[in-house]
């Protein structure tokens, strides 16, 4: 049998290309080699989030328990119970996922597969079987792991990945940080919350630096304030092994410094998996090259997803997933996309779409900023969570909606309908003129909008 797409990979991309395929009438296969859902569903998107809700909780309750009238005697958690429950749900929606399989009459293949020549993907299953599979178009949607730092591989017990930090079996006393992006934010604000001592270590001179700068000192000044330890500017020097700790030895704006500690969480980005098999043409990065169709320099071979570079994002990796799958049967050209949400799921949250005020400057562009504090919003206020901003960029003359930048509770809920605004090039008056509930945090847009044109009425 001869399959008209075999997609190795069952994440985000892979997952999704494969069902699309099937409903245009292909017949498919996916391969995947650990469990549908890929890193996103597994170990990444969805069991952080659930820890994340556990750590908000939590640290509601603890932190703030008598501000909403609630008082409590002995407040304490079930670390088992914590990583149990987000395990519950990643097993939850696998099974999903290998349910739409089953409807959409997908072949969901346990194995590992190679591409030993065009048109061909070998598996070999979990008994070391192997088994070559003949396709018309093989797509590659292998994805990523987390990058090593050099001098301090993981031994997945004193240095980890993001992986292990999901499933540790007891709550560390004291964990160090390497990498100040949306891993390393999300991870530092969970132990923290439960109380860890927490030090994240950031090279660039915010965390989340490809954020907007005013978002990254807003979320560092709430971080500080919860107590996490943050360095940065601070690179790590040097870094070895001492008995049962790490010691890492630091230059930042303080000088050099040495710190040891038990437990170190890497998270300074990721590397690419590339299939054994043939050669591919790599970017500079290493990461799979493919042109305006997803094609990549082998014939009947397309990529999409983390393995064809940033921003690493799922909801990225499933678009192009689709837009390859409509290229290879379309009548259409397939779409790349440069408006994306970022989000981060710490708390306070931040989300964004579209440029930056940096980006702005630096291309000597004219613009307007709208901003509107939470503390003026009463559905912050009378949900406790006031901290915070949305920030809009107007382009001028026309007013043109090209970035949104937002810190605060929910921002990661809000955004959406920034990103739509500036897909449909929304202007200010369209803004403006579209009428939000009250009392909601999405009517803050609004008050951002107007307040770039001094038309803000409660600031």
């Amino acid at each position: 049998m001869v399959y008209d797409l075999v997609v190795i990979g069952g994440g985000p991309a892979g997952y999704v290309a494969a069902i699309r395929a099937a409903q245009l009438g292909k017949k498919v296969a996916c391969v995947e080699e650990n469990r549908a859902g890929g890193t996103c569903l597994n170990w990444g998107c969805i069991p952080t989030k659930s820890l994340l809700r556990n750590a908000e909780l939590y640290h509601i309750v603890q932190q703030r328990g008598e501000e909403f009238g609630l008082k409590f005697d002995h407040l304490s958690f079930d670390w088992t119970r914590v990583i149990s429950r987000s395990r519950k749900v990643s097993d939850r929606l696998a099974g999903g996922i290998e349910q739409l399989f089953r409807k959409n009459k997908v072949d969901y293949i346990l194995a590992r597969g190679s591409v030993p020549q065009a048109h061909v993907v070998e598996i070999v299953d979990r008994d070391n079987k192997r088994k070559a599979l003949e396709a018309s178009r093989i797509l590659l949607a292998t994805g990523v792991v987390p990058r090593e730092m050099v001098g301090l591989p993981f031994n997945y017990k004193t240095v980890i990945s993001s992986k292990q930090a999901m499933v540790l079996p007891h709550l560390p006393e004291e964990i160090l940080i390497v990498g100040g992006g949306a891993i390393g934010i999300e991870f530092a604000y969970f132990f923290n919350a439960f109380g860890a001592r927490v030090t994240l270590v950031e090279v660039m001179p915010n965390v989340l630096h490809l954020e907007d700068t005013e978002v990254s000192e807003a979320l560092a000044t709430s971080l500080a304030k919860q107590g996490i330890r943050l360095l940065t500017n601070t690179r790590v020097e040097q870094a070895e092994i001492k008995g049962g700790s790490v010691c890492l030895t630091l230059f930042g704006k303080e000088g050099k410094m040495v710190l040891q500690s038990p437990t170190v969480l890497v998270a300074i980005g990721v590397s690419p998996v590339l299939p054994p098999g043939m050669s591919f043409e790599l970017d500079r990065r290493g990461y799979l090259k493919t042109d305006d169709y997803y094609a990549t320099s082998v014939d009947g071979v397309y990529g999409a997803g983390d393995i064809i570079g940033p921003p690493w994002l799922a909801h990225v990796a499933s678009y192009e997933a689709v837009q390859a799958v409509n290229g290879m049967w379309g009548s259409s050209k397939p779409k790349r996309t440069s408006v994306f949400p970022s989000c981060v799921y710490c708390q306070p949250q931040v989300a964004s779409v579209g440029v930056t005020e940096r980006d702005m400057r630096e291309k000597g562009l004219q613009y307007r900023i709208g901003r509107f504090p939470f503390h003026a919003s009463g559905k912050a206020l009378a949900v406790g969570e006031s901290e915070g901003f949305v920030k809009l960029i107007f382009g001028e003359p026309h007013g043109e909606l090209l970035g949104a930048h937002i810190v605060g509770s929910d921002a990661t809920e809000v955004i959406a309908e920034l990103g739509l605004a500036i897909t449909l090039e929304a202007t200010f008056h369209d803004v403006i003129d579209t009428l939000h509930a009250h009392p909601t945090l999405s009517e803050s847009i609004k008050e951002a909008a107007e307040a770039a044109y001094g038309l803000a009425t409660h600031i």
